[in-house]
């Protein structure tokens, strides 16, 4: 009896640590290419205002005196991205929201509110603990559907609808996986109409776009100063790797 007791508080064990595995962030690639050299903006474009690099980071901030007109964006412009995985870190206070934009549209056509206007998936950044206003849900910048997928969620969009299929992270583990006011670490990975987001090394975010309509396959990277309440928000050791 006692050996099968064993054998099943092993087996339990061992079932608990798949579980775990599979919610955790992919080992880093060894080739990935970085993005920002850690000393000036170069291959980056934005409102020279609101961003500048300090203290080896990319450090966006509006003001009273500078505000944003509109939400506006520092945009890589080395290239667009379709299949690729994407890894870096961020802080920002709490006062604003902003945003990590992959696979979107640079929109220069139709009298647009400032020069650095883009459209498409933005991964949310926040720094709030408390679901569903939090870091890490989709975001469709500029289009109809608003908080597309949640942090927490597997779901799919289909029929001009989401469909929730499972939750992968409740309110309590989500307070204690983020670091408040402090640097977070965030992975995301495309593939095809399937988007994943880690965040901390735990997997947060499983969507997959089946709306041919409105799915976005290839696009420009980019991050985002709001509009609004003035803020501040720093990127780092910003890194891309292509999945083609």
């Amino acid at each position: 009896m006692a050996i099968r007791l064993t054998i099943l508080i092993l087996a339990l064990g061992l079932s608990n640590s798949v579980r775990a595995d599979e919610n955790a962030a992919p080992p880093e690639p060894a080739d990935m290419k970085p993005l920002f050299n850690g000393t000036d903006l170069s291959g980056w474009d934005g409102d020279p205002r609101l961003w500048s690099v300090k203290d080896g980071v990319i450090h966006g901030e509006t003001t009273e005196e500078n505000v944003a007109n509109g939400n506006t964006f520092l945009i890589w412009k080395e290239g667009t991205v379709k299949d690729f995985e994407l890894r870096l870190s961020f802080r920002c206070n709490a006062t604003n929201n902003s945003g990590i934009q992959y696979r979107s549209k640079h929109i220069v056509d139709g009298n647009p509110r400032n020069a650095w206007i883009v459209r498409g998936y933005q991964h949310e950044i926040r720094n709030e603990t408390k679901l569903p206003d939090v870091s890490g849900f989709i975001y469709d910048e500029g289009g109809k559907r608003g908080r597309i997928c949640l942090a927490g969620e597997k779901a799919v969009w289909e029929n001009d609808q989401k469909k929730v299929e499972s939750n992968l992270i409740d309110a309590a583990e989500f307070e204690k996986l983020f670091r408040l006011d402090d640097w977070n670490d965030v992975v995301i990975v495309a593939q095809g109409n399937h988007i994943r987001h880690y965040l901390n090394g735990r997997l947060i975010l499983d969507f997959t776009d089946k709306d041919p309509n409105v799915a976005l396959l290839e696009g420009v990277l980019a991050v985002q100063l709001h509009a609004g309440k003035p803020m501040w928000a720093e990127y780092r050791n910003i890194r891309l790797k292509a999945l083609d």
